[in-house]
């Protein structure tokens, strides 16, 4: 029994000398209470909200000021004209567009009746659904309170218009997530392991000594992960057209570009990763904890962004996959023209040229 428990102080010892493996099995833990624990959330918060009021009167300004007293609704912009509409949806500026008719109180007053019109963007048909549920309530709430005041039946009546999917097909939520999501895999993960493959075997070295020059044996070991995810990208085009009857209404050219740029970005963070550790299990374990959990929980792939805490809002600018995911959306599904996407281009750029040349740097360093 002694000789049990002085094995099992020299492994406590062991556990205790090596940080990486105390990260890990203190870390992980943490790292997914805190993520999940915010981040996965049913209730839809600060959503963005423009008004288009030609009434402007008591009645509207009541409903308006109940809607921003709410937690779920920031009023952020107010609209001169209903063309304006569309544009600021393709802007990506709101997530839901408020419209009442025109004359609104005396119509009420007088008729008995009036409508608003509720416009979402379903893209992302869970989301639209509860944002439209909620402003519902509140509509049906003023409605009740009317009634209560001057005894009379009044009817508001809300009209909901899904835009971009009125079909209310969870599929065009979740395909440009899940390429994302794949390509970091593939292109990230993948790449990292096989360059720390040839590292941990000693190969590397055999491979560096060789007359080729040092780069050109990482572009090789990047580019069948660059041609394997292009193919895969039309793959997952063509199954999402054909079978989840998924259409891509904007242009295929600009769509396949802006995939290409993610997936260089994707390559990049796997030879980063390369860089810094020297295992294949450390890099599956870095590419696990820095990418998987993110994307799927902070990139906007399952929960809405604008539900979590402002630190985790702040964070998630940082990944990737949230600025293709937003830019495959509207290119693929809402069919915008290239240059309502500019933002998500420039910070994927921006990220691209940042991780190749630290990349490098390091990659130099370690070979000299």
């Amino acid at each position: 029994m002694k000789q049990l428990l002085s094995f099992v102080k020299k492994e406590f010892y062991h556990i205790f000398r090596d940080n990486r493996t105390l990260l890990i099995i203190i870390g992980i833990p943490v790292v997914q209470i805190l993520l999940i624990g915010f981040a996965i959330s049913t209730e839809v918060k600060n959503v963005q909200v423009a008004v288009y009021d030609p009434s402007n009167d008591i009645s509207t300004q009541r409903i308006l000021n109940r809607m921003e007293a709410s937690e779920y609704f920031n009023i952020v912009q107010k609209l001169n004209h209903p063309e304006q509409i569309e544009d600021v949806f393709k802007d990506g500026k709101v997530n839901f567009v408020i419209v009442f008719s025109e004359n609104f109180h005396n119509s009420l007053c007088h008729t008995g009746e009036a409508s608003i019109q509720l416009i979402a963007d379903a893209t992302d048909p869970n989301q639209a659904t509860t944002i439209s549920s909620y402003a519902a309530n509140i509509i049906q709430d003023y409605q009740q309170e009317l009634i209560r005041e001057y005894d009379i039946p009044f009817r508001i009546t809300p009209e909901v218009q899904m835009l971009y999917n009125p079909e209310m097909r969870s599929a065009y939520n979740f395909v440009p997530g899940l390429m994302g999501l794949i390509f970091m895999l593939i292109c990230a993960m993948m790449t990292s392991i096989a360059i720390v493959r040839e590292k941990e075997t000693g190969t590397m070295e055999v491979l560096l000594a060789s007359p080729m020059k040092p780069i050109y044996v990482v572009i090789s070991k990047m580019l069948p992960y660059f041609i394997i995810s292009w193919f895969i990208f039309g793959l997952i085009l063509v199954l999402s057209f054909s079978i989840l009857e998924v259409p891509v209404v904007g242009n295929l050219l600009w769509l396949n570009a802006f995939s290409l740029l993610f997936i260089v970005v994707a390559l990049s963070l796997g030879l980063l990763i390369s860089t810094i550790v020297n295992t294949q299990v450390a890099a599956m374990l870095v590419s696990g904890m820095a990418f998987m959990l993110p994307v799927m929980l902070l990139s906007g792939m399952l929960f809405p962004i604008e539900s979590m805490p402002p630190i985790l809002q702040g964070f998630s600018c940082i990944i990737p996959a949230r600025w293709y995911i937003s830019g495959v959306r509207k290119l693929m599904i809402e069919g915008v023209d290239i240059i309502y996407v500019w933002k998500e281009i420039s910070i994927l750029l921006g990220m691209a040229i940042f991780i190749i040349t630290v990349s490098l740097k390091k990659l130099r360093t370690r070979l000299e």
